[in-house]
Order: C-alpha cells, then sequence, then structure tokens
C-alpha cells in the first residue's frame, strides 16, 4: 500500500510493519517492544516518509528491517554519531535510535554520552536484557555480579552500570524505564519520549529468554509486580503495593529513599513524596532503586527540556548569515600556505 492509499485511511500499528519476516528468538522480548513501537507510531500518524530507525549491532539493531520506515544499520556503538548527523542534515526528520544493552554501554558508551549531553533531537532505545545474545550469552555491561556466562563461567565480578544512572549523569534531559511486555503502560511512555525536544533516553527492560531468561522477574512476575514496581506520575505521590499501601518517603537525615506503610507509625499519604519530573537528584535516587528493599522505579524519571543541539547549530548558523561578514571558501582555499581565520 503506497503513501497516499495510507493517508485516506486511519493508519493502525499493523501498517508500520515491514515485510521482512521478524527474526527472533520465540519468546523474545523484542518482539513486545517492536509492537509497542509500531502501535505508538500509529497512535501518533507518524508520517512513514518521515520517520527513520536507526540501530547498531545486536539483536534489538535489527529493528529498523522490521518497520515499514526509512532505517539505517549501522556499526556497532556508532548509532548515535549516525542518527546526529541525520538529525543535523534532515532536523525534519523523526529519528529513534534502537541499540541494546552492550551496544549503547560497551563500545558505544562514549558516543551515547555525547549524544546524551548534545540533546540531538531524537528517540533513544535501549534494550537491556543484561546479556550479549547475539554472540551467545557472554556477560554484559549490565550483567550482575555473579552472572554465569561463556566469558565469566566463575561469576561476573564487574559491577554493573545502571543505564538509567548513566543517563541522568552524562546530562540527559528526558529519561525514562519500561517494560516490553507492558504494552499498556510502554506505548505511553514512548508517546511521552516522542513529545519531548531534545534526547529521549529510554531504558527497556527486555527479556532473553534463551541466555538470560527470568532476570527481571523479581519485578517484572505478575504475583510480585505490584509490590515491586513504583509506576510514576508526575504531580503524583509515589504509592505502590497490591493494596496501594506502601508508598516512597525521603528520610531527610540520609538524603535517601525508603519505603513506608500508610497507617502504620503514624504514616500518613501526606508523608509520601510526590513525583516531580523536573527534580534531577530525585530522578537519580529513583533510578538507583532496586529489589529487595526498593522497588523498582517505571515510567518518567525526568523531564526538563531544553534547547536541542541541532537546534542551537541552526540559531547559530542564522547569526552568522546575518553578522554581514561575507565568506569565500573558494578563496580561502587558494589565498596561500597560511590561512588566517577570523572570528
Amino acid at each position: 500500500m503506497n503513501e497516499a492509499a495510507l493517508l485516506a485511511k486511519k493508519v493502525t500499528a499493523k501498517d508500520y510493519a515491514s515485510d521482512q519476516e521478524v527474526r527472533w528468538c520465540p519468546g523474545c522480548g523484542d518482539y513486545a517492544i517492536v509492537r509497542a513501537v509500531q502501535r505508538t507510531l500509529a497512535e501518533l500518524d507518524a508520517p512513514m516518509d518521515e520517520t527513520v530507525f536507526v540501530s547498531g549491532i545486536g539483536c534489538a539493531s535489527r529493528f529498523p528491517y522490521y518497520m515499514a520506515t526509512y532505517g539505517f544499520h549501522t556499526i556497532h556503538g556508532r548509532a548515535p554519531a549516525i542518527a546526529s548527523g541525520l538529525k543535523l542534515a534532515k532536523p525534519d526528520l523523526d529519528v529513534w535510535v534502537i541499540s541494546g544493552d552492550g551496544d549503547a554501554l560497551s563500545i558505544g558508551g562514549n558516543h551515547l554520552m555525547h549524544l546524551l549531553r548534545r540533546n540531538v533531537d531524537l528517540q533513544f532505545l535501549l534494550f537491556n536484557n543484561e546479556i550479549y545474545g547475539l554472540t551467545k550469552g557472554q556477560a554484559s555491561p549490565t550483567s550482575r555480579v555473579g552472572t554465569r556466562s561463556p566469558s565469566t563461567p566463575l561469576g561476573s565480578v564487574d559491577r554493573p552500570i545502571s543505564a538509567t544512572q548513566f543517563a541522568l549523569g552524562a546530562g540527559a534531559r528526558f529519561v525514562a524505564r519500561g517494560v516490553d511486555t507492558d504494552q499498556k503502560r510502554l506505548p505511553d511512555i514512548l508517546k511521552r519520549a516522542h513529545a519531548h525536544k531534545g534526547t529521549s533516553f529510554v531504558e527497556i527492560y527486555q527479556n532473553c529468554i534463551v541466555y538470560n531468561d527470568g532476570v527481571f522477574g523479581t519485578f517484572t512476575d505478575k504475583p510480585v509486580a505490584d509490590d515491586s514496581q513504583l509506576r510514576l506520575a508526575h504531580g503524583e505521590p509515589m504509592i505502590f503495593g497490591k493494596e496501594r499501601d506502601k508508598g516512597i518517603r525521603l528520610d531527610t537525615d540520609t538524603l535517601s529513599l525508603e519505603v513506608v506503610t500508610i497507617g502504620e507509625n503514624g504514616v500518613t499519604e501526606d508523608d509520601i513524596l510526590v513525583h516531580d519530573e523536573t527534580n534531577r537528584t530525585v530522578a537519580t535516587l529513583l533510578a538507583a532503586m532496586e529489589p529487595p528493599t526498593l522497588p523498582v522505579a517505571l515510567g518518567v524519571l525526568y523531564c526538563d527540556p531544553a534547547l536541542s543541539y541541532e537546534a542551537a547549530v541552526r540559531d547559530q548558523m542564522t547569526a552568522a548569515r546575518q553578522s554581514g561578514k561575507a565568506a569565500d571558501l573558494n578563496a580561502l582555499l587558494r589565498s596561500g600556505h597560511t590561512w588566517t581565520v577570523e572570528g
């Protein structure tokens, strides 16, 4: 179906699926994520000829093949650099970057850091399964201490990196988390990321059924999810639990977060911390929470927009043109062995 025909009818998630056979392991969490993204694009009515997916290397990086949009399958860890150049050259394009925890945080960590600090206007989706799946299950930068794998047969002694803490530390202006199978909430997170002007960093916990099955089960399995997940909403108290009787309180003595039970020891709802997306300090504390003592924070942890990189570059170029100083590159190249560049 061509673009004109699609515009004549309401697009659906299926319209954003390419004609390529999806080739991930049966049961892989990536299937759920691609469905969530296709559903998100349909709800946004995103033009296919103005949307592009850029990926690096890894299981997640097959993503562009399965989207009926433009796409680049690039080299290991360099997707942020290529996506940045694309956005600078074509600022009107809607750019999405797809990367795994190994691709983004190991060989690509340097590129990701600069993407985040520059605040290029694109969406960066990090599929975190805490393992290298494509190369058969080696420990990755997010693998936990003790992880046994072909590269760490006695158990990993590396301390894992937190993707969201990394993003916040690098200066990201939008940081969120979701779960691959949460088809109710994940599209909402993706829509929030899309609406943000600047780099939107979304970590998605993704199950690798072959090499790291159930690694997130302590907070994603249905019997424990309500008591081990904190679903954030701006301006609302951080209440969670199956009975909605648990909350997060800030311990002002230690400047740390703690779980309290409403109705016990004089604790009321007024004692519960209210989520403020613009508070980077609290967002960093939320990013560090983990079971069994604290729930995992999901949703938008931090959102504080700032001027995007390509917008700043355009403003600078406009100001240079309006300065009245004519530049002749051809004359400069032929002016001799010594060039004088006046600022």
